[in-house]
């Protein structure tokens, strides 16, 4: 089944814990009850952007964060996690759907609940990375940074393995 894009996120409810976007046998939620953290974890360990990251790294990330998990039925099919203060910046992290789910209009519509979310609104700045996604992230506004030169970064690609290597 097919997520058609209707350039929103559709109406929300509120859960347990969040709210939740429902489409046919899909749901996007905040409920973090709802997470499969072990699965997160496993596709996560598995990308460039957070390779070989560990379980308890991956929870204390969603601690932190609004984690929005996207769910056929019971199973967690996608993920992404915003940090922000909800006041004024947010920032989008570890966004995917796993491969049995992609090109259904899952990702996109993950990232319309991301932005519609009632605690994300009025914010003066989104951010985000990607190295692949870049058209889905333009139908929502994302573009190049403005002024490139004020942003700054520590960027440590390898911090997870390293630490794995020391507990292990």
């Amino acid at each position: 089944m097919t997520v058609a894009d209707t350039g929103e996120a559709g109406p929300w409810t509120p859960v347990p814990g969040g709210v939740e976007w429902r489409r046919g046998r899909y749901a996007v939620s905040t409920d973090p009850a709802r997470l499969d953290v072990p699965s997160t974890t496993a596709f996560l360990a598995t990308t460039e952007w957070a390779a070989g990251i560990a379980e308890p790294l991956v929870r204390r990330s969603i601690e932190g964060a609004l984690a929005f998990g996207v769910y056929d039925g019971d199973a967690q099919v996608g993920f992404a996690r915003v940090v922000s203060d909800r006041a004024t910046f947010a920032w989008v992290g570890d966004v995917f759907i796993v491969d049995s789910h992609r090109g259904l209009g899952l990702g996109l519509w993950l990232m319309r609940c991301v932005v519609a979310h009632p605690d994300l609104q009025e914010l003066r700045r989104w951010a985000l990375t990607s190295s692949g996604a870049r058209g889905l992230y333009a139908r929502l506004g994302f573009m190049p940074l403005g002024a490139p030169e004020t942003f700054m970064e520590i960027h440590d690609p390898g911090v997870h393995r390293r630490q794995r290597a020391r507990e292990g």
